[in-house]
């Protein structure tokens, strides 16, 4: 069990102008209660619960808090809230608990070892509960909740029932609720290149769109070839096109009035 300390202070003021001033000065609104005692509005300084934060990693762990009546207690994290869009601490609530009576709290689950559904059949491992709920005394609290995946085969699952007891603590979720899982890995749709390719090979071409491989073909005459000395009359189709710009009028033809 992780045992750490924390300091707080008795918070002055009360309602979201207090909480404020209190945040622009470097500290945390905070609350901390019990079964036994009567809740106590305190703060704490942001830069020290950063560094608890960080020294618990995310494992469960009790805390020693100094009451502002001067009185030590022990006590464990509930719930941090945090400003969605700044991630800065908000408020934070600490529950006393007794040194002598179990507690209920959540505890984070490691999976260790290497799973033969992985290792030896290209499974993937699922973490279906990542959380377990359970009871012990401070003094039982484990860190987190190890859980042994060496013989997981795929398609296989680890049930609460299934977990390694731990002395002094009390798994609290369903028996059969799945905590660990090896699966396959998911297929990914294929797709046919190859089909695809002769599907638009073998197309027939929509009425009055040019074959494939004629596209250019009459754009310019073949490398080479001379043009009519006397004028010979432009290619079909050109006749109507417009004169490029700059070009000066064509004399109309002969016999035209």
């Amino acid at each position: 069990m992780k045992q750490l300390k924390l300091n707080v202070s008795t918070r002055q003021g009360k309602g979201r102008g207090a909480s404020r001033r209190d945040r622009a000065s470097g500290k945390v609104p905070a609350i901390l209660y019990g079964k036994n005692s009567e809740p106590v509005q305190v703060t704490v300084a942001t830069t020290e619960f950063r560094r608890l934060v960080k020294s618990i990693g995310g494992s469960a762990s009790i805390i020693e808090v100094q009451r502002p009546d001067g009185r030590p207690t022990l006590s464990f994290i509930r719930e941090i809230q945090r400003n969605p869009i700044t991630d800065e601490f908000v408020h934070i609530d600490l529950h006393e608990v007794s040194e002598n009576e179990k507690m209920s709290v959540v505890v984070t689950v490691h999976a260790i070892g290497e799973s033969t559904g992985v290792k030896n059949e290209a499974g993937v491992l699922e973490v279906v509960s990542h959380q377990i709920h359970i009871r012990c005394l401070p003094k039982d609290l484990p860190e987190f909740i190890e859980v042994d995946v060496t013989e997981l085969a795929v398609g296989h699952t680890i049930h609460i029932s299934e977990l390694k007891p731990i002395p002094g603590v009390e798994f609290l979720d369903h028996p059969k609720q799945p905590v660990i899982s090896c699966v396959e890995p998911a297929k990914e749709e294929e797709v046919v290149a190859t089909a695809a390719a002769v599907a638009v090979e073998g197309a027939v071409p929509a009425e009055g769109a040019a074959a494939p491989g004629a596209e250019g073909a009459a754009a310019a005459p073949a490398a080479g070839a001379a043009g009519d000395k006397k004028g010979a009359p432009a290619a079909a189709g050109a006749a109507g096109a417009a004169p490029a710009a700059g070009a000066k009028k064509a004399p109309a033809a002969a016999g035209k009035k």
